[in-house]
């Protein structure tokens, strides 16, 4: 296993909750969920991602949200209902940096801060297995979607996503 492609935050996280997974490589240039899936035979079905949400306002709040790549986020109706604020929106590449360590298409809800929420679409675990960002652009987790319930600040959320039309 290619441990030493993850971050070690990451790392940490992953060896502290227990969880079983598997390190794959990934060309950054590839690291974005279309490229990744077509480039390393990945059912898009199969791909998660991480994707932070941040509330409107002077201090926003922000949770992480995972869901599969073939569904879209309904942030301005179930995310911000469970967020508890009138209005969100995705987070910005440099807040999503800043508070994570993380790169866009490298998010991953494994080795983010303690007290942020994660969300996760009940959908994603259904699935035998899933794909998920690796901490960083060079590296994805393949590992079983339940290991997603042994996050502390998880919440399984029926219809997080809708399917993509």
């Amino acid at each position: 296993m290619n441990t030493e492609l993850l971050d070690a935050r990451v790392r940490a996280a992953l060896e502290a909750l227990d969880v079983e997974y598997e390190v794959m490589a990934c060309d950054p240039d590839l690291a974005d969920t279309a490229a990744f899936v077509e480039a390393y035979g990945v059912p898009l079905d199969r791909s998660a991602n991480t994707i932070l949400v941040a509330s409107k306002g002077a201090e926003p709040i922000h949770v992480a949200c995972v869901l599969l790549a073939t569904t879209s986020l309904d942030v301005n109706n179930v995310v911000r209902r469970e967020m508890g604020v009138r209005k969100a929106s995705f987070a910005a590449a440099d807040p999503v940096r800043a508070l994570t360590g993380m790169e866009i298409g490298g998010v991953t809800p494994f080795g983010l801060p303690p007290d942020m929420p994660v969300l996760v679409d009940a959908r994603v675990l259904d699935r035998p297995w899933i794909v998920l960002g690796g901490g960083n652009r060079s590296s994805k987790l393949r590992l079983p979607p339940d290991a997603l319930q042994a996050l502390p600040a998880v919440r399984v959320v029926d219809g997080l996503a809708i399917d993509r039309s």
